[in-house]
């Protein structure tokens, strides 16, 4: 009989479906840190994550774990070499809220070139009222929107930057080794390219090691330039980006995720106007968090029994023979 660890609050979709499933047992710790789950993981076969971390010292405490199953696409806060030692699978969701963190990233991007913050600030406050006339709201049409990462989410962006006029090109060497969509995207050979030709950039790419946005990277964009992360706090030099800002080489940036989370209270990028800030909830709509509920639930039913979609596996190897052991096995 399955026994599910559910770490993190879950839609309530996923719990009725958890509830449905025949013979499957389950743990429900709705705090979302590791410690309030790490005392329930040794009985648990499958582990459903939400965005806490999953050290090789929690993995040591599994010694029935088979499947981790993430609430979402990303698993940078997993230790995945602990998961890869042990043969445990680590599963991520399909398509499931690539449209609401492309609807945020082009909400984010209009509310940079609106300046609404400062739109909204100067209507509630008489001694701003005329700001208005310093004519710093901006256009999208015909401006030059480069995307970095051109997957799910990016295609999605660039369909509704074209609706607002917006001139798409996008940088993606996996993919174009590939083979680009012919979906009217441009690619660029170049990251320098790219940004040395945009007006605004979007990113959309795991974290590395390292920032992809970096001071020499900021430092070849447009004067004025629109930065928009709603991909992962690292991907973009925060002090980098924080003097871009105040040098104008960035004129407004928009930011769902940082590097800490939540920022501390002195955080340098607080002193802009002109960034607007969310506290990592691009794909947190309720229509997404339903959809990635059942679909993280799915995965971690699935695989243990044996029949989970090889292409929502991160570690392929951990495909074989993980299956719980059927009555006669």
């Amino acid at each position: 009989m399955p026994h599910l660890l559910i770490a993190g609050k879950l839609h309530p979709a996923g719990l009725d479906l958890l509830a449905s499933a025949p013979g499957v047992t389950f743990d429900y710790v709705e705090e979302v840190s590791e410690p309030s789950y790490a005392p329930l993981i040794a009985k648990a076969d499958g582990l459903v994550l939400r965005t806490q971390p999953l050290s090789s010292a929690t993995v040591a405490r599994a010694p029935r774990l088979r499947v981790v199953s993430r609430h979402g696409v990303g698993y940078d806060a997993v230790d995945l070499a602990a998961l890869d030692a042990r043969g445990i699978a680590l599963a991520i969701v399909g398509d499931v809220n690539s449209v609401s963190v492309a609807e945020h990233a082009m909400m984010m991007l209009l509310a940079c070139a609106k300046r609404a913050r400062l739109a909204d600030r100067a209507a509630r406050e008489p001694s701003l009222w005329n700001w208005r006339n310093r004519l710093e709201a901006t256009e999208l049409s015909g401006r030059r929107l480069l995307i970095l990462g051109y997957g799910r989410i990016g295609r999605h962006l660039a369909r509704m930057a074209r609706g607002f006029a917006m001139r798409v090109r996008a940088f993606d060497p996996f993919l174009a080794a590939q083979g680009w969509p012919d979906d009217g995207t441009e690619p660029v050979a170049t990251l320098s390219e790219g940004l040395a030709w945009a007006d605004a950039v979007s990113v959309h790419v795991p974290k590395a090691e390292r920032p992809l946005v970096g001071a020499a990277e900021l430092a070849l964009l447009r004067p004025g330039a629109i930065l928009i992360n709603t991909a992962r706090g690292g991907v973009v030099d925060e002090a980098a980006l924080a003097e871009a800002l105040a040098s104008g080489r960035v004129g407004a940036a928009g930011l769902d995720v940082l590097d800490a989370e939540p920022p501390p209270e002195r955080h340098p990028l607080f002193a802009f106007e002109q960034v607007i800030l969310s506290p990592h909830i691009a794909g947190l709509t309720a229509d997404a968090a339903e959809r990635m509920a059942v679909a993280s639930v799915q995965n971690a039913l699935d695989y243990l029994d044996g029949r989970l979609d090889p292409r929502l596996l991160v570690n392929k190897d951990a495909l074989a023979c993980h299956a719980l052991p059927t009555a006669s096995g």
